[in-house]
């Protein structure tokens, strides 16, 4: 499993970065907060982030002069501007200037997981070849076979695959996993991530893998070599 993607916020007002810091690990993304435009600054001409949350409204200065004066090493680095600037023109400024997304504060944690995953599907190389145990996900012909054999999937089906694999070992509350497979937007009833579980664990032999955690989702857990013939006891959704 690749490492969690970490993530910079650029918030001025503490209790909503510890907010966002928090959401942030729920969705199993590591994180660090600056304070004012000029700390950010400073850190983005030193260090490595995979994603940028930044503010407008900063002490010193403010987001459009970060995002401006934001540096090489940041340069490709995508950002979604997090703000409660939420005036068309500032909108349409923010995303002319390159910037990835921007979202309007008040806003839904499960609504900002879902966007920063979709910036950072664009943004980040994606392997055509995933694997779980004897499980192998194809990206590219959109095959999964398991020992050997060609498993029959829905599209949505190989989408929540493809994404338990890629977060391996990370609870995902059943909300996540709408907003990541069906979209932000999806309106349906988490009943459907259910189904689409069961699915997962009848075609792939997946009971004693992919676990039920009571009042929160599911969690997909490591199956290492040694313990392939393992399947485990079934596990209820």
């Amino acid at each position: 499993m690749a490492a969690p993607a970490h993530i910079l916020i650029v918030e001025d007002d503490e209790t909503i970065a510890k907010m966002i810091e928090a959401t942030l690990g729920i969705g199993g993304y590591t994180s660090e907060i600056m304070l004012s435009g000029d700390t950010a600054l400073h850190a983005m001409h030193e260090q490595e982030y995979d994603l940028i949350l930044l503010d407008i409204m900063l002490p010193g200065k403010d987001g459009f002069t970060v995002f401006e004066e934001r540096g090489q090493l940041a340069a490709n680095t995508p950002v979604i501007f997090l703000t409660a600037v939420g005036d068309v023109p500032s909108k349409v400024k923010g995303l002319r200037m390159g910037a990835e997304d921007y979202i309007v504060k008040p806003f839904e944690a499960v609504e900002l997981l879902a966007r920063i995953e979709v910036v950072l599907r664009r943004s980040q190389p994606q392997l055509a070849l995933l694997q779980h145990g004897e499980i192998v996900v194809d990206s590219e012909r959109h095959v999964v076979t398991n020992k050997g054999l060609k498993i029959d999937l829905t599209p949505k089906e190989f989408d929540l695959l493809a994404f338990f694999i890629n977060n391996t070992d990370i609870a995902l509350t059943r909300e996540r996993l709408l907003s990541a497979v069906w979209g932000y937007d999806y309106y349906g009833d988490t009943r459907t991530v259910d189904t689409h579980v069961q699915q997962l664990r009848k075609k792939l032999d997946l009971a004693g893998d992919l676990v039920t955690i009571q009042r929160l989702g599911y969690r997909l857990e490591s199956r290492p070599t040694s313990q392939l013939d393992n399947s485990g006891s079934p596990d209820q959704a």
